[in-house]
């Protein structure tokens, strides 16, 4: 299986599975298999055998007693899915109105079953848009990901003033949380004071002062703002 017909015949499971691999990949640079159970909520067993699949048609190349990468076949293949995830939770947000905690189980639902057709129409439908609600970059048609740096807010000095970019959308209660903070793609943070011992965060978000956890500020992802 190569090529575009074999990137055709992905089910949806192959799929979760690149995609999984992909996001582990540009957090720690290599996906092992426990780290691919965890994700995904499966057994180490069968991950071993997808692996096995994988290999075998040149999506990954396995690396004995480390984990694996995705080849470039692979990789192709997982941002095509990311696009179709990242696209339809656009969608839903900008078109359906839906809020922006609800609608990644949505996407995860639909990802497998939408045609690119469809989710080039939806792309132009919102006007293109490069980012997700959550502030994630958007894979082009072409297959390419620009990922500006970022840094998780937590790793920032009291004193510092960021942007943030993105935000974890996993948790929909944390992204409600996070919405009532205004702690929100494109908003500016001032960080105030860091308590130690991993002590609470105390933020200025816009004119008000909020107070977070080290453990909510790794989900934010943000960029400093130089001084002017």
């Amino acid at each position: 299986m190569t090529g575009v017909k074999a990137l055709k015949e992905l089910t949806a499971p192959v799929e979760d599975y690149l995609k999984v691999i992909f996001e582990l990949e540009a957090g720690v640079g290599i996906a092992g298999t426990n780290e691919i159970a965890a994700e995904l909520g499966v057994a180490a067993p069968s991950v071993s055998g997808m692996i096995r699949r994988l290999a075998d048609n040149g999506l990954i190349a396995h690396e004995r007693y480390r984990g694996v990468r995705l080849t470039k076949a692979g990789r192709r293949a997982a941002l095509k899915t990311i696009r179709r995830h990242r696209i339809i939770e656009s969608y839903l947000t900008s078109a359906l109105g839906y809020p922006w905690d609800r609608v990644h189980d949505e996407a995860e639902r639909l990802e497998h079953a939408a045609s690119d057709e469809l989710i080039d129409r939806m792309a132009a439908a919102i006007g293109e848009p490069t980012t997700d609600p959550h502030g994630a970059p958007i894979p082009t048609r072409e297959g390419t990901l620009d990922e500006p740096p970022v840094v998780p807010l937590a790793a920032i000095a009291a004193g510092k003033r960021v942007r943030v970019q993105r935000v974890g959308d996993r948790n929909a209660e944390q992204l409600r949380y996070l919405a009532e903070l205004g702690i929100t793609p494109g908003q500016k943070i001032e960080v105030l004071t860091r308590a130690p011992f991993d002590g609470p965060i105390s933020l200025r978000v816009g004119r008000v002062v909020q107070s977070i956890g080290p453990a909510l500020a790794n989900q934010i992802l943000v960029t400093p703002i130089r001084p002017e």
